[in-house]
């Protein structure tokens, strides 16, 4: 808990900027900046997702936004509980690293580093070319997941305090 009384809640986005919808949750994170109350923090993971599991050692609740590999509906979204189970194959099946989110909350759960509250939002994409652009049904998603996670938020700090 934070000194406010309120659950310490970090917010990731994954993904590669350079991978068109790969990009999703890197997009939904730079459109919560400024909009989330100041002792959420928010989090750009490009790199290796190993990290993560460092990255949220010691907070309450971790919120994670990902793409997730087409299935005929790009943009849709996908909110997934993660902390008592595993996550579904939807999640990060288009990374391009052998280790990714599933793999990084079965490693904190395992080392005892989990939050207590694992929430992930899946966003299909469409398209995953280098050096291409986000699909707009792609982009609109993020605009609407970067909404739900401030209702979100705002609910867990209420709920809560």
């Amino acid at each position: 808990m934070s000194r406010s009384g309120r659950p310490r809640i970090m917010v990731v986005g994954i993904g590669n900027p350079d991978r068109a919808d790969d990009a999703v949750g890197l997009e939904v994170v730079a459109r919560l900046a400024g909009r989330l109350p100041p002792d959420v923090a928010l989090v750009a993971r490009t790199g290796d997702i190993l990290g993560l599991v460092q990255d949220w050692a010691g907070w309450d609740a971790v919120v994670c936004v990902d793409a997730a590999a087409p299935m005929g509906h790009p943009g849709r979204v996908h909110r997934v509980n993660a902390t008592n189970g595993n996550l579904p194959p939807v999640v990060s099946a288009t990374s391009s690293h052998a280790f990714g989110l599933p793999e990084a909350i079965a490693m904190a759960r395992e080392l005892k580093l989990l939050p207590a509250t694992v929430a992930v939002y899946a966003i299909e994409g469409g398209r995953f070319d280098a050096d291409a652009a986000m699909t707009p049904e792609v982009a609109f998603a993020a605009g609407r997941v970067a909404e739900l996670i401030i209702e979100e938020v705002a609910d867990a700090s209420c709920r809560d305090s």
